[in-house]
This record gives structure tokens, C-alpha cells and sequence, in this order.
């Protein structure tokens, strides 16, 4: 059976989980990662306070689309996936959906798998934060920019999935 998945990432400007100032997108097919993409997001405020962590800063977005704006060209990477997965997928799925409601978009109804969580339940780490376990595979990290991010997130979820063919185990 042909497995397609779709691994994303955001980045928010401030707390409100409609705040997007950046997406990452990975989608796997066959456990390849087939294309990606990324796109700094306009938040509807100017208003910054994650820029130490992700380094983006509202002079960087202000001249880009919104979400809204953003979404025709970003939309047909959720379309025919059997899942989409993200590290830590309550916080990306809260985004996406924030996102979608404030620009009046139905948002993808397709499945969220958290790497988070299967790291937790798969691997015996001291942390499972995408830093250890992307050093724990061996995969390149810049943490917290959005396509190396989610970049990360296709492979976690891919040697996931090769645990699951193995084992017969149900991710």
C-alpha cells in the first residue's frame, strides 16, 4: 500500500495560535521525501515575541502574504494524505486550525500523528524534543526554522514507520 504523508511546521510570532509567520511543508510518498516547501507568513499583527527563538522578525514578513492570502498555494499539499505529522502536533494542528478559522478556510480534516508522542512511546531517551531526536537518527537540524523543522519531522516519522513494518506495530 502506498503510504503519503505530509509533514509540516510553523513558527508564531506571539502566543495567539493564529499568529503564523512561517510554514514548513515535507510530503512523503513511499517513505521519500517528494517535495518541500516554505513561506514566511505575514501575521495579522506586528506584534513579535518568539524572534529569539526562530529569529524572524516582522520587518522579514511584513511585505509577505498572509495565511490567507498563502493558502491557494499551499492547500493541495494537505490534499490525498493519509496523515499529517508534526512534532508536538497538538501545537501545529492549534495553528493550522487558528490559522484557517481567522481566514474563514475549512481546514484539512485528515489525521494528525505526533513524532513527539511515538518518540515517547518508541524510543527510551532522556529527551524527546526534535533536537535529541533528530540527533539520536542522525538527521541535520537547524531548530526552529520551519522547513529544516519539518524536514526533520518526514525523517522521524519515516524510520517511525519503518518500525511499524517490522514490528506490526499500529502508529
Amino acid at each position: 500500500m502506498t503510504q503519503r504523508f505530509l509533514a509540516i511546521d510553523f513558527e508564531t510570532a506571539e502566543y495567539a495560535r493564529d499568529s503564523a509567520c512561517a510554514i514548513g511543508l515535507a510530503l512523503v510518498e513511499n517513505l521519500q521525501i517528494v517535495e518541500t516547501a516554505s513561506y514566511l507568513i505575514r501575521p495579522p499583527s506586528s506584534r513579535f515575541v518568539f524572534t529569539n527563538i526562530h529569529g524572524i522578525t516582522w520587518a522579514d514578513v511584513k511585505e509577505e502574504r498572509t495565511f490567507g492570502e498563502l493558502w491557494p498555494s499551499i492547500s493541495r499539499f494537505f490534499e490525498g494524505v493519509d496523515f499529517i505529522a508534526a512534532h508536538n502536533s497538538p501545537f501545529d494542528k492549534g495553528v493550522l486550525g487558528a490559522c484557517c478559522r481567522r481566514y474563514d478556510i475549512a481546514p484539512p480534516e485528515t489525521e494528525f500523528r505526533c513524532t513527539l508522542r511515538l518518540a515517547r512511546k518508541l524510543l527510551d531517551l532522556e529527551s524527546n524534543n526534535l533536537k535529541s531526536v533528530s540527533d539520536h537518527y542522525g538527521i541535520e537540524l537547524n531548530h526552529h526554522e520551519a522547513l529544516s523543522d519539518t524536514i526533520a519531522c518526514a525523517k522521524i516519522m519515516i524510520e517511525f514507520l519503518k518500525i511499524e513494518g517490522e514490528c506490526g506495530l499500529c502508529l
